[in-house]
């Protein structure tokens, strides 16, 4: 009587794996859209520096010769820690959802993410911005583009909302009455956000001058597709250099600008953190805290007390 050996299935190479981790992420963990490529990019920059190989094959070391490959390319901190997240996590996952004996993701140190200036615009800056947008011709008929990008800028000074959010809305989202709508943003989490009356009188002149039957908020100037992200930066660019504006004016920074703003007009940072949708007050506290130096100088005057008359006396002449 012969036996056969009983054949094994062979670990799924880095690549592979990714794939089906990334099916994962999507399906059981939510990650959006946005999520999921980023790690796409990841797992490829990985596979060309360190080699496609069984999962369960990589060591230590390969994990030291990504982190020198990156270095040797000038990759930031922050890029770096992209990278090595999501090799971390396919790992994990190999672990703990295909069991596999892979290397111990708990061994892959990822750097310390440095702490970051926020950069925004102040009043004037906005209102140089703002007013550089021109929506009418000289004969005061309204430019749709310009008064799109108008709407969309405003909207996002007055809602402190993730552009992807934004150009996620359609027009029966948003209730006017209330000033608010309902959203999907961050790890697929439904949300509501505010908006300013300022911002809802601005999309609703947008509104009023377009033609188009689609139900996106924002729409491409054929009236055909929703408005995607590169159709915006080109704007941005132009009218920063109209208001003669040095920083770089982008979605991510007005979103900064509205935060800020709300810290400097006394709002709590505990609210701050359900506008912004930060999922942990920590994340808001270490981006925003320590921002409003007027305050903190005001606060040291009027806290740092020890009592009355307790200023040292002038020492004698010697």
């Amino acid at each position: 009587m012969s036996t056969q050996t009983p054949v094994t299935e062979s670990p799924p190479v880095l690549s592979a794996a990714a794939e089906q981790f990334l099916f994962y992420a999507q399906v059981e963990l939510g990650f959006a859209k946005e999520s999921l490529g980023t790690y796409r990019d990841c797992f490829r920059q990985i596979v060309r520096m360190i080699g496609d190989r069984p999962i369960t094959h990589y060591t230590h070391g390969d994990v030291l010769a990504l982190k020198s490959a990156m270095l040797s390319k000038g990759h930031g901190v922050c890029r770096q820690i992209v990278i090595l997240s999501a090799l971390k996590n396919v790992l994990g996952f190999a672990r703990d959802q295909l069991g596999l004996t892979a290397l111990d993701p708990a061994t892959v140190v990822i750097p310390r993410r440095p702490r970051r200036e926020v950069v925004f615009l102040t009043t004037d800056e906005v209102e140089r911005f703002v007013s550089a947008i021109k929506t009418e011709t000289f004969r005061s008929k309204p430019i749709l583009t310009a008064l799109r990008f108008r709407a969309l800028v405003e909207a996002l000074l007055g809602t402190a909302m993730r552009i992807s959010e934004l150009l996620s809305l359609d027009r029966e989202n948003v209730d006017f009455a209330r000033c608010e709508a309902r959203i999907i943003g961050k790890g697929n989490k439904e949300r509501t956000v505010f908006f300013t009356v300022r911002a809802l009188n601005w999309i609703s002149r947008y509104l009023e001058v377009r033609t188009d039957t689609h139900p996106a908020l924002f729409v491409r100037q054929d009236g055909q597709d929703r408005l995607k992200r590169p159709d915006i930066w080109r704007p941005f660019t132009r009218y920063r250099k109209l208001a003669g504006i040095n920083k770089n004016v982008t979605p991510h920074l007005l979103r900064h600008t509205a935060a800020t703003q709300l810290l400097f007009n006394g709002c709590p940072v505990g609210h701050i953190k359900e506008i912004l949708g930060h999922e942990r007050l920590e994340t808001t506290c270490r981006y925003y805290l320590g921002l409003d130096h007027r305050a903190a100088k005001l606060a040291h005057e009027q806290f740092l007390v020890y009592g009355p008359d307790l200023a040292p006396a002038a020492a004698p002449l010697l």
